[in-house]
């Protein structure tokens, strides 16, 4: 069976209040609209992971957990990460090699630009940008997730909120 990861940038946020720590921004309207929205088409797709594994960012950890409601998964199971907050690729490919292998599909819940760098990195996609709420499906052809590297996964699926906008 092959592995496939899920990568999920955080909703659009508020920069609303000027005084709070980048970490500490919560999502905006539009961020809680397009999480569950988002999380629905995956559920139409049938691209539910088995694990959650989120920065944890307020952004970020509310965008999970947005996903995790639709996808009728307890709260108590997204996995929080500090290292993903920040992350550059090396620190996120170290996270996706240390995932236990009785887990087929993995969703990380993060930031940019690392996601989309680590996208680019890990399949020969060429993302110039994965939009707040963007979901990006790599598939690796192995059964070890320690065998994640460079260009060893191919980009089988990527969506985001405005994808189906007909304005």
């Amino acid at each position: 069976m092959a592995k496939q990861l899920l990568l999920v940038r955080h909703g659009k946020s508020d920069w609303g209040n000027q005084h709070l720590a980048d970490f500490d921004r919560p999502l905006n309207s539009r961020g809680l609209r397009n999480a569950p929205e988002m999380a629905m088409r995956l559920l139409d797709k049938d691209l539910v992971p088995e694990l959650i594994v989120s920065s944890p960012a307020l952004r970020a950890l509310t965008t999970a957990r947005n996903f995790a409601q639709v996808w009728n998964k307890p709260l108590s199971q997204i996995r929080e990460e500090s290292a993903i907050y920040e992350a550059n690729i090396s620190t996120l490919l170290s996270i996706l090699n240390k995932l236990d292998d009785k887990f087929e599909r993995v969703a990380l819940f993060g930031h940019n630009p690392g996601f989309t760098e680590f996208a680019n990195y890990l399949s020969n996609s060429n993302l110039h940008n994965i939009p707040t709420c963007g979901v990006v499906l790599i598939e690796f052809p192995f059964e070890e997730w320690k065998l994640a590297s460079l260009h060893t996964g191919s980009m089988e699926h990527f969506d985001y909120p405005k994808s189906s906008d007909e304005d």
